[in-house]
């Protein structure tokens, strides 16, 4: 066979990965997965089922699938799943059985993330609460009671999937499952009953019979036959614990994570890319992006605690389902370059040679000729010019090219030619603070206002009494955020923990994660935590009156813990000491006797269904705005079309959003991120983490909250805010999320299109660079050219300028090629543009709008 064909082989994969109907064998060996018989290189994408909602599973099924991805990965969320003991909620955004068929239609495989103990900055880890009631209990241990409750639901998992015949070994997607979850993070603080329940774990998973392997990311003790796996920013450098195991990846971190009060981070795409690359270039063979799409932490459930309702990630698919250009689309050119080397990759270990200081190749041989190498320059500062099989290659700082025949670079993870994506939000209301974005009132009204006054203190009738404060997870089982403290004060005017008769200081300590004060009624002061401490002290100057007074304390949860040793324990809401402070003495409240309100009043007559009990809505004299504990309720009619919806909430403060009864999450744009490590740019070169690329530096760590289309009827909807700590909801807007401007910029030095070498059907010619744009949508064309230049243009998406050096005829040829048609594909070379400056490497770049 010759070497063209050989290079065609491993994309037969992608046609052969049709949904199962008979079984497949799953095994493994030291070099890769096997299935059927075959060793095989997977890229796979995480994908969380209730991060999304049923409606749009399809679609970001199919863009993994086109961006190159084999498996999509997912957790099982127990406490959604389980929120009362033995009673199961399976339908809408937690149908897991229909979303891993959903994978298996679109001819992908599955890995099934079972844990049950996730993280995932998940509430409470995934775990749901009535587990921590048990009586003995000790979670992720060598407890009997909690191994009895682990058990009992991953057989309830499993034997669901094996019902559905949806496990490898009865025909279906499932070729992998996991148990546990990063616990060889945190095992050492469980001491020596840490080994017997990890062993324990392996041996129930085991037993369970899938007939395919398990793993355990973050497990350097996995015993066999469980295969122990990494996660992490970098993976190149892991080694599986025995040579009998393949080197695999379960958690490419894709960006970080959003907190409350924090600035948003991104990753690069050529360091991710470069990642990616150093991993299969050091013998791994299965990866995958932890996320590819990210979704939307929609309720309660966020963990944390401070993590924000969106979970975007900085994903290769962005919260609102959309292709992230150019990360989606220079990893899927990742991807189709690392199919090319699958042959070679699945044959042998690789062999390395050092090309310099810094500069690494790892080559793959055998046998029938065949041969593929991975020249890595893993230097921060310089590029290098390397000679390898007697050719000179370019490798910018910071990078990998591949050479599926040894020879040819066919792809460096630092040259992008992907289109990038200019996205927005469109407002559809006039009350956008942003007056340069595009209005269109017509498509979204909202009626007057209804408000209904949530009270301040103890309102409902299962109030209690308890002497002493109570720790609030303990007391609510997190069935709300929110937990009153109220006691009553007989003040004479002689006490010592008063001044001037009257005054005194409010001191309250709390676990987190935020507090707010009231004395006789009125709001006094609030204090809130943060991601990196939860603790909470609040020290406030009150007015007290002659006779009896009374204090009430809201605690309020912003999603529970879900990391780190012993983290059921850490526990929430006021500890104490609650005290009164004055000059001449203090007085300790703590032990006194407390009255408690678990939840608000307004969740007991489930204000948040704004269709129900249409009596407590009031809209006259005055909406009161700026006032903390108010409900608000509106209409508006169903934005048309069908692109993504949100909502900006700048004019809020903080509470919780429903729509037609559905939550779309908690919002806080109050909560300013720091302004510090602001940077218009950031330098992928160097080893990332995840403070290192920061945006939204000094501003609301989330404005926009995505509403998805399925929770919007048409016609009228209502939308339900509660409102904790005051704000303006007539300045709220809808807004949709849209792709202003297609941009790609392409260097004549740039690696030749992949397209290109896959289709050759002879020996691969050396082909110039393309730079290729296409329309997102169906029945969309390119419409208008916005900007071209050819030489040495620079800048981003929307920022384009032109250089000192510039082509005459760049405008002209792109418009040619591209106006009217849905793609257009450009030759970057001087053939095509002339040569404006001799001697100077040049550049296309290009900014183009589809209609």
């Amino acid at each position: 066979m010759g070497r063209a064909a050989a290079w065609r082989r491993p994309f037969i994969f992608l046609v052969l990965l049709l949904p199962l109907c008979s079984a497949v064998d799953v095994t493994y060996d030291h070099r890769a997965l096997v299935i059927d018989g075959a060793r095989r290189v997977l890229i796979s994408g995480s994908i969380h089922y209730p991060r999304s909602t049923p409606e749009i599973w399809a679609g970001l099924i199919d863009n993994a699938k086109n961006g190159g991805l084999d498996v999509v990965e997912t957790y099982i969320f127990w406490n959604l799943h389980e929120p009362v003991r033995n009673q199961y909620d399976f339908e809408g955004r937690k149908d897991v059985v229909t979303f891993v068929k959903t994978v298996a239609e679109a001819g992908l495989y599955v890995h099934l993330r079972i844990g049950p103990y996730v993280c995932a900055e998940w509430n409470y880890g995934g775990f749901p609460l009535w587990l921590h009631f048990i009586p003995g209990i000790k979670f992720r241990t060598d407890n009997e009671p909690f191994k009895r409750e682990m058990q009992r639901f991953t057989a309830k998992i499993v034997d669901m999937m094996q019902q559905e015949k949806l496990y490898a070994s009865q025909g279906g997607p499932i070729i992998l499952s996991q148990i546990e979850n990063e616990y060889g993070n945190i095992d050492a603080a469980y001491g020596s009953a840490a080994k017997p329940y990890i062993n324990w774990a392996a041996s129930m998973a085991t037993s369970l019979d899938t007939g395919v392997p398990w793993v355990m990311c973050q497990q350097s003790d996995a015993p066999d036959p469980i295969i122990n796996t990494c996660n992490g920013f970098y993976c190149d450098s892991f080694t599986p614990n025995s040579d009998k195991k393949p080197k695999m990846w379960t958690e490419n971190w894709s960006g970080w994570f959003l907190s409350f009060g924090g600035r948003a981070p991104y990753r690069p795409v050529e360091d991710l890319a470069f990642a990616v690359a150093r991993f299969f270039q050091r013998g791994g063979t299965f990866q995958n992006y932890y996320m590819y799409h990210g979704g939307t932490n929609f309720g309660r459930t966020s963990g944390g605690p401070f993590i924000a309702t969106s979970y975007d990630y900085d994903a290769p698919i962005d919260e609102y389902g959309i292709i992230r250009q150019p990360k989606w689309g220079h990893l899927r050119d990742l991807h189709k370059a690392i199919k090319l080397c699958e042959a070679a990759l699945v044959a042998t270990d690789p062999t390395n040679t050092s090309l310099g200081p810094n500069l690494e190749a790892h080559v793959y041989r055998a046998g029938s000729g065949v041969c593929a190498a991975f020249l890595a320059n893993i230097g921060t500062q310089s590029d290098a010019t390397v000679t390898f099989n007697g050719k000179s290659y370019h490798l910018p700082a910071w990078s990998v090219s591949i050479l599926p025949d040894c020879r040819n670079v066919v792809f460096n993870t630092a040259q992008i030619n992907s289109q990038a994506t200019h996205l927005e939000m469109r407002y559809l209301t006039s009350n956008s603070q942003d007056s340069d974005q595009p209005i269109d009132s017509s498509k979204a009204s909202q009626s007057d206002w209804s408000f209904a006054v949530e009270p301040v203190g103890i309102s409902k009738s299962n109030a209690f009494t308890r002497s002493g404060l109570l720790e609030q997870i303990n007391t609510t089982a997190d069935v709300s955020d929110y937990l009153w403290y109220s006691i009553r004060i007989d003040i004479k005017g002689d006490e010592q923990f008063l001044s001037n008769g009257t005054q005194s200081n409010l001191h309250v300590e709390s676990l987190g994660h935020v507090v707010h004060a009231f004395v006789n009624g009125k709001l006094s002061g609030s204090g809130m935590g943060n991601s990196g401490n939860a603790k909470v002290t609040l020290e406030k100057p009150i007015t007290l009156v002659q006779g009896k007074n009374k204090i009430d304390l809201l605690s309020a949860t912003v999603g529970l813990q879900n990391y780190g040793a012993f983290f059921d324990l850490w526990g929430a809401g006021i500890t104490g000491p609650v005290k009164l402070k004055g000059q001449d003495g203090t007085k300790d409240l703590s032990s006194d006797e407390w009255t408690y309100q678990i939840g608000l009043k307004g969740e007991e007559l489930a204000l948040y269904d704004g269709s129900k009990d249409s009596s407590q809505w009031v809209s006259q004299p005055t909406l009161p705005k700026g006032q903390p504990l108010i409900w608000y309720k509106t209409n508006f009619d169903a934005p048309e079309g069908n692109d993504p919806i949100a909502i900006d909430f700048n004019w809020n403060g903080k509470g919780e959003a429903w729509v037609n009864g559905q939550s779309i999450g908690r919002y806080w744009p109050t909560y300013i991120s720091s302004r510090n490590g602001c940077a218009t740019s950031c330098n992928y070169k160097g080893t990332y983490n995840s403070d290192k690329c920061l945006k939204n530096v000094g501003k609301p760590s989330q404005l926009m909250y995505h509403v998805p289309r399925s929770f919007i009827q048409p016609g009228s909807n209502t939308l339900v805010l509660f409102e904790e700590m005051g704000g303006d909801p007539t300045k709220n807007s809808f807004a949709t999320r849209q792709t202003g401007s297609l941009c790609a910029h392409v260097s004549e030095s740039h690696p030749s299109p992949i397209d290109a070498w896959i289709s050759s059907q002879t020996e691969v010619e050396r082909l110039g660079p393309v730079l290729h744009l296409e329309c997102p949508y169906p029945n969309q064309v390119i419409s208008s050219i916005k900007f071209a230049s050819f030489g040495t243009p620079h800048g981003s998406c929307g920022r384009y300028n032109h250089g000192n050096c510039e082509s005459d005829s760049a405008l002209a040829v792109v418009q040619q090629a591209c106006i009217g048609a849905k793609s257009c594909g450009i030759g970057v070379s001087t053939k095509m543009f002339g040569d404006p400056c001799r001697g100077i490497t040049k550049s296309l770049a290009v900014e183009a709008a589809c209609s």
